[in-house]
């Protein structure tokens, strides 16, 4: 092979490597601007879906927005928002205030071991008896079921206040009374199923359409800052001519019927 031919040969091969070289480089500065645009628009779809979430979480939630329905007060209440609710025979001298949270297990366990006692009290004309509801658990859960309750038990005050007691007892009772860290009670179809063991309210159209329509939500909204008004602590708590009625610990209410009959005997005492 002659000089000039080997020249030439080497030449053309540092051709073509340059050649090889831009191409490639091109290539490289394609596939960056590429990635920059995929990082682009990857930052503005996270920045947009930031920024729906924050609209989202901004707006205001369901029993937010209920404070701006309008007040329906169920029947057999008084007071300006109707959150006064009474229950007993007219001649009884004296009212034992009951404060309760449906979701409350504490309330529950009073209600099976010492509200059939009570009742009878009650029917007996020995006082009159005066609900006041609260949802303080839904707040330290973030939940809606305390409310939801609230609103169910309107509706079943609604009714009759014989259909409030029940009902009332029926939430309570060991068969339909969920764990504290269960909201089972923020599904209306669950409050309307335990609603159907109570004679006054079973397949009663209005009642159920007052539960789905969240007819009384505004109303329990108003029960519970009753509630929050009220300076009580923990439920249950009992009061009868504004003093707090507990048991033999001096603290708690009386959670068995012999506490119960003797604290009660002596507040009426009084």
């Amino acid at each position: 092979m002659s000089k000039r031919n080997s020249q030439a040969a080497k030449t053309a091969a540092r051709e073509r490597l340059r050649l090889e070289r831009e191409r490639q480089a091109k290539r490289d500065k394609v596939k960056r601007q590429l990635i920059v645009a995929a990082s682009i628009v990857a930052v503005l779809a996270a920045a947009g879906g930031i920024g729906y979430a924050v609209v989202q979480n901004n707006k205001p939630g369901y029993w937010e927005a209920a404070k701006d329905d309008k007040l329906v007060k169920p029947a057999n209440t008084t007071g300006a928002n109707g959150t006064t609710v009474v229950i007993g025979k007219s001649s009884a001298k004296k009212t034992l205030v009951m404060y309760e949270d449906p979701r409350c297990p504490i309330c529950a366990q009073f209600e099976q071991s010492v509200g059939t006692t009570l009742k009878k009290d009650l029917d007996d004309g020995k006082f009159k008896l005066q609900y006041v509801g609260a949802s303080f658990i839904d707040t330290n859960t973030q939940g809606e079921g305390s409310r939801n309750a609230l609103s169910a038990m309107g509706a079943a005050l609604n009714v009759g206040p014989e259909a409030f007691l029940e009902y009332k007892s029926a939430l309570y009772s060991a068969k339909w009374h969920p764990e504290e860290t269960e909201d089972e009670f923020k599904d209306d179809s669950y409050l309307i199923k335990v609603a159907d063991t109570v004679a006054a309210l079973k397949g009663n159209a209005a009642f159920q359409k007052a539960v789905k329509d969240g007819t009384y939500d505004k109303w329990a909204l108003e029960m519970s800052a009753q509630f929050g008004k009220s300076g009580v602590q923990g439920t249950p708590t009992l009061k009868m001519d504004g003093k707090t009625i507990t048991g033999s610990d001096g603290k708690n209410a009386p959670m068995t019927v012999p506490e119960f009959n003797t604290a009660i005997g002596n507040a009426l005492k009084a």
